[in-house]
């Protein structure tokens, strides 16, 4: 093979991957709970996705967890567990929530909704020895960035650091958008084997016909002209998207007007990729945004939610075709997953220990060094 030039992302040599055991075993995957998943940010939705007045139940990282919103529309999460003996605080994944106590149904211990303090005890009458401030309700970090809600486990929660930087979506009117479409699925793989597609190429003139035509680079196996072997900084780069294409759309052409204050090369990238391990990503179009979270349900079950999101008045505009835009990309979730089950099935062959990355895969290669110093985190 020909040496890497000095600008190309490629890899200099082919690594080893993860073990197959990585993807299926339930201790490895019981390690990556707590190592991973309990200690990173967790996208739990958009902020407008719950409504005033609410409580919902989510599960991170095996805890069960809830996220108030009160009257004022201000979010607050606690461990969904009461400081008395331990009874769940909200038994159902969504219920109405008045005033700002949040209330035991046991033993009726009621709590600040704000900042989770300690209010009542019920009909019990504590001694003297009972300290009110030791019984707060176990708070979970939480923060709003671009719109999306997310909670962290962790005692001291790591910096929130997208790949692109916080100001990645900065020129996108990101608070506006609203949900115009939502996509679920559930796929049979592990979640690790979805972010290793997400993060190559290779796969797309085999699996992705649709997309490899509305993105021409992606015909030659590649994700970006950099890795052209030819590619050099003074060539520049060219606008992504095929000839006449503005954005992903079974058209081609923009669902409404395009956002006002885009930069010209984050028009012509026509796809802005912004990655948040291990929890999602948002891909930035001149005329929407798509986010997709990732949420692992066992070693081999992953959910998925995708979510489209327009500007109110792209939406309510005459003639706006809402599956021109979902169309594309829905066909694109559906081949890589259809390719990540495959994925998985063929992990589980006792011929098969572990695999080999090709220089194309380095976002691979980064991926998976990110989730092994995360276990040897764990391990120390």
């Amino acid at each position: 093979m020909s040496p890497v030039p000095p600008q190309s992302p490629l890899l200099d040599h082919c690594p080893e991957t993860l073990p197959a055991s990585a993807y299926y075993d339930a201790a490895w995957w019981a390690r990556e709970q707590g190592a991973i998943w309990a200690r990173n940010w967790v996208c739990s939705g958009r902020y407008d996705r719950q409504a005033r007045g609410t409580i919902r139940r989510i599960s991170v990282a095996g805890d069960s967890v809830i996220l108030l919103r009160d009257g004022d529309g201000a979010y607050s999460a606690f461990h969904n567990t009461c400081r008395h003996r331990g009874a769940e605080l909200c038994g159902a994944d969504h219920q109405g929530h008045s005033g700002r106590l949040i209330r035991c149904p046991y033993h009726a211990w009621a709590y600040d909704g704000r900042d989770g303090r300690l209010v009542s005890t019920g009909f019990a009458t504590p001694t003297a020895d009972f300290d009110k401030s030791q019984h707060r309700l176990v708070p979970v970090h939480l923060m709003d960035w671009n719109g999306f809600i997310f909670l962290c486990l962790a005692d001291q929660p790591p910096e929130f650091a997208p790949d692109m930087g916080v100001a990645a979506l900065d020129n996108w009117p990101m608070r506006d958008l609203v949900s115009g479409h939502v996509l679920q699925t559930e796929l049979a793989c592990n979640w690790k084997i979805f972010w290793e597609n997400y993060n190559e190429c290779l796969h797309c003139p085999g699996i992705h016909p649709e997309l490899s035509d509305m993105v021409p680079i992606y015909r030659k196996g590649i994700m970006s002209e950099p890795e052209s072997p030819d590619w050099s900084p003074k060539a520049g780069l060219q606008p992504a998207l095929r000839p006449g294409a503005r954005s992903w759309t079974m058209s081609g052409q923009p669902a409404g007007p395009e956002f006002a204050n885009l930069t010209q090369a984050e028009r012509d990238a026509g796809h802005n990729f912004v990655t948040l391990y291990p929890t999602m990503f948002v891909v930035a179009h001149v005329d929407y945004v798509r986010a997709v979270i990732v949420t692992p349900l066992a070693p081999e079950r992953t959910h998925l939610r995708a979510e489209w999101l327009f500007l109110p008045e792209t939406l309510a505009a005459p003639g706006f075709d809402l599956a021109n835009v979902t169309d594309f990309a829905s066909i694109v979730l559906q081949q890589d997953g259809a390719a990540c089950e495959m994925n998985q099935r063929g992990l589980h062959s006792s011929r098969y220990q572990a695999g080999t990355l090709m220089p194309q895969e380095f976002d691979i290669y980064k991926f998976h060094q990110w989730v092994l110093a995360q276990m040897e985190t764990d391990q120390g």
